[in-house]
């Protein structure tokens, strides 16, 4: 077996039972490993109308098979589950160091079912795997559990952990790793924290094989030039990291203000990637294995706000400025802080305080029911709100719900800004279309990250595609659906598509697995991995309404901006888009699409 560890870690945190599994290699030659396998094995195992935060429930930690290899970016690791926050099909995906250790300990994956009478921590070492109290830890921030962690078990241990958000079960609660790095979207940390599991640390010094050495070195080599003399992946990222973005979103008009009232921020400059390179950097972080450093190890060490730590990452800086109607970064850094530090989403964070602001702004909601002068603009009410959410205090008890439960709550859920009850990302669709039929259609919920059409919509990469025509974007959503499916089940970062495409990510798969992966058994994997998802979603109750978007921008038009005018024309894309899924009128896979995927519905 190569690439693969070859073993499954299957525990039984209701019995504290733990049995190593062989790994199915035949499933993961059909799925490629991580988000894919997961799938399945989520898919198989519960009953996907279950209550996510019920102990049926399971949580699933993944690796791809070129995790913890030699080649470019790839340290990425994913927790598949049924979402907290959204109640489908989850797949959250982290960087850092803990998938190549999982890998190095001589796991593909850990199957998590049931929950813990009591607070637990899953520590693995070597091949072997036992479960110990963690009451003492229960309570602690993700910083303070994993300093914990190291001075009991040693430095060399990497872990995944939960914070206060996730015994809480605020329903963006996230999985950090490497304290700052986060599993973030879908509210995987909830479904942690109703299993009653603190964390997982490991320690591995086993190794890997690859099929293929010295082919796998040369496509290794091939995708590392390509990487470096991107100017994306070689030059911006390091330099100004996903903030890069800030100015050019804002040029093109699509950067959302005051929860998707406007998309034009006129003081973007003040949160953009160059403002945070000159004020608060430290230097550069990378994954393990990247060549490209994306991360920014930051300070506040002047001024209103203190602190230190990782971030913010780009839609970060938008759902804790712009979103929110301010220009107070110092304040978006420290916000940043506080979520990491508690274990929440930042996007899903900022979108449903801005979602708040807005039902303030409008009278819905009284300024005083929410203790802290939460109105747009107000940045210090926003740091301050993040705390009381990550500990459900006060008003932060009903934010700890997410942006479509606070407007339907309020009986206004026209003004949540999202999908599937996940919050947008930092795009305003009326101004890039193929993005508002990639919203529409995400099996996860409003994603940015399951195809991003800003490459070509935007960055023009591989090639330019006009943002404001309808016309091709279902065909080229689906080919990124696809791509990213296959991306995120090899364990590689999404990024390494701003530098290569998939001839370079098939020859690394064929040549390190042994499989033969050419472009289109690559391409197919991400078509099943796909079909996949949406048939969980299906029985868990999701139906074509659910592949829609608010009605903000099907109906009002943008204010300004090179998008001026625009709305979002979803339903032709959409019928276009199930038509070339293979799937009926109500978006749903036809039996003859299910049988050429293999496939059992």
């Amino acid at each position: 077996m190569h690439a693969y560890a070859g073993k499954t870690l299957r525990v039984d945190l209701s019995g504290g039972h733990i049995r190593q599994e062989p790994f199915d290699l035949e499933a993961a030659r059909a799925f490629i490993g991580g988000r894919g396998l997961g799938t399945k094995i989520l898919f198989d195992e519960i009953d996907p109308r279950i209550d996510p935060l019920e102990a049926g429930n399971k949580l699933i930690l993944a690796t791809g098979p070129l995790t913890g290899t030699s080649a470019t970016c790839s340290s990425r690791s994913m927790v598949i589950t049924k979402g907290a926050l959204t109640g489908a099909i989850a797949c959250s995906n982290v960087g850092g160091n803990f998938g190549p250790e999982l890998k190095y300990a001589g796991f593909d994956m850990i199957i998590l079912e049931g929950a813990a009478a009591e607070p637990v921590i899953l520590v693995i070492d070597d091949g072997t795997a036992e479960l110990r109290p963690a009451g003492d830890l229960w309570g602690k921030n993700v910083h303070e559990t994993e300093d914990a962690l190291h001075e009991r078990l040693g430095r060399d241990f990497k872990c995944m952990s939960i914070g206060p958000a996730g015994e809480k079960l605020v329903r963006f609660a996230a999985i950090m790793t490497d304290k700052h790095r986060a599993a973030g979207r879908s509210g995987v940390g909830a479904v942690m924290g109703s299993k009653n599991l603190k964390a997982v640390a490991v320690r591995g010094t086993g190794g890997l094989t690859v099929a293929a050495a010295d082919d796998f070195r040369s496509a290794c080599l091939d995708a590392l030039g390509k990487l470096k003399n991107a100017e994306i992946t070689g030059t911006a990222l390091a330099r100004y990291g996903t903030a890069v973005l800030v100015n050019i979103i804002n040029d093109s008009g699509i950067l959302p203000v005051r929860n998707f009232q406007h998309a034009r921020f006129e003081p973007a400059g003040k949160i953009s990637g160059e403002t945070l390179a000159e004020r608060f950097l430290v230097r550069p972080r990378a994954c393990m294995g990247c060549p490209i450093a994306c991360g920014r190890v930051t300070r506040l060490k002047d001024g209103k706000y203190l602190g230190h730590g990782e971030g913010p990452e780009y839609e970060t800086i938008w759902a804790l400025s712009a979103d929110i109607g301010s220009d107070d970064l110092a304040a978006a850094v420290k916000a940043n802080y506080i979520c990491n530090e508690l274990g929440m989403d930042t996007i899903s964070a900022g979108a449903t305080i801005a979602c708040a602001m807005e039902l303030v702004e409008k009278g819905i909601i009284p300024v005083e029911e929410t203790g802290c002068e939460l109105c747009f603009g107000n940045a210090e009410a926003m740091v301050e709100m993040m705390t009381r959410i990550g500990y459900r205090q006060g008003f932060g008890d009903v934010l700890a719900e997410g942006a479509a439960r606070v407007a339907g709550k309020y009986s206004h859920p026209e003004l949540f800004m999202g999908v599937k009850r996940q919050e947008f990302p930092a795009y305003d669709p009326r101004g890039v279309l193929g993005m508002g039929l990639q919203y529409a259609t995400s099996n996860r919920g409003a994603c940015h990250v399951r195809g991003y059409l800003i490459a070509p919509e935007i960055l023009g990469i591989p090639q330019k595609a006009d943002p404001h025509t309808p016309e091709g974007k279902a065909q080229l959503n689906i080919a990124f659906q696809d791509l990213t499916a296959a991306l995120d089940s090899a364990g590689i970062c999404l990024f390494v598509t701003l530098g290569m495409g998939g001839p370079e990510l098939s020859a690394l798969l064929k040549t390190a697995t042994g499989f033969d992966y050419d472009m289109d058994e690559m391409m197919l994997a991400g078509e099943r991995i796909w079909n996949l998802e949406k048939l969980f979603n299906l029985r868990a109750g999701f139906s074509r309404k659910d592949d829609s978007l608010p009605r903000r921008l099907l109906k009002d038009p943008l204010p300004a901006g090179p998008a001026k005018g625009k709305t979002v024309p979803l339903e032709e894309m959409l019928a276009e888009y199930y038509h070339l899924r293979g799937w009926d009128t109500e978006g749903r896979p036809t039996k003859q699409k299910l049988t050429s995927l293999k496939i059992e519905n």
